[in-house]
């Protein structure tokens, strides 16, 4: 892997503020974990997540069905396999965590690639699940990011509970801006550039994003949908 190559990715995951209060969240979140054990990141694509939790004293092993994001991992340290989210050629019971960020909405069978977040939890373990958020959003942003579905609350709750995982809480996230996403995906005909926005727009949309931790809107619609879910002892 090329060198600039990495370094374009670390870049656009710094100067993007979705990255950054992604992050920002997923330290939150993982704090309630307690000691760090053995974690799997599925749909880990530039292992930026991966590098997190590794940061954290999490043992990670990352997973990604793209080559690229593989290779990229590799360079950056993470210990990556290449691999469908329906068949992960993982040993059952063997993680404390699982993380399936943005995973599910790309899989036809959504429901094996759930099955499969459970089988490799040992009981006990935790998974985060994220997706995308109401197909009253549905653009060409879907689209072009290959997504097959976007969620509601109780969609993302029934794929969790079919494959045998106890759902805890599902909240939103990217609450306050979603009438503004809404608003830009509807009016474009193509998916919206993901790297690295204007400084004045970035600045917004995360003061915006952090603004919202602050306020009871996790049950209100948002652009995003998370679940905390574990595995029954």
């Amino acid at each position: 892997m090329d060198t600039v190559e990495i370094e374009r990715v670390v870049e656009i995951e710094n100067g993007n503020w979705w990255h950054r209060e992604r992050r920002a969240l997923l330290t939150r979140e993982l704090r309630r974990l307690g000691d760090p054990g053995h974690a799997v990141d599925i749909g880990a694509g530039g292992g930026g997540v991966s590098r997190l939790l590794m940061d954290q004293g999490w043992e990670v092993t990352a997973v990604d069905g793209s080559a690229t994001a593989v290779e990229l991992c590799a360079a950056r340290g993470v210990a990556a396999c290449r691999a469908d989210a329906r068949w992960l050629p993982l040993p059952s019971e063997e993680y404390d965590l699982a993380l399936a960020l943005g995973v599910l909405a790309h899989v036809d069978d959504d429901g094996q690639a759930a099955a499969e977040i459970a089988r490799v939890l040992r009981p006990g373990g935790a998974a985060l699940v994220s997706v995308p958020a109401d197909m009253a959003l549905w653009s060409a942003h879907d689209v072009a990011l290959s997504r097959v579905r976007r969620y509601s609350r109780a969609a993302l709750a029934e794929v969790l509970a079919g494959a045998g995982l106890l759902v805890e809480r599902v909240w939103s996230w990217n609450v306050l801006v979603r009438p503004i996403v809404r608003w830009m995906r509807h009016r474009r005909a193509h998916c919206e550039d993901l790297g690295t926005p204007p400084v004045a727009v970035d600045r917004l949309l995360a003061f915006a994003t952090a603004v919202e931790q602050r306020l009871p809107v996790r049950s209100w619609p948002g652009v995003t949908l998370f679940a905390w879910a574990h595995r029954p002892d």
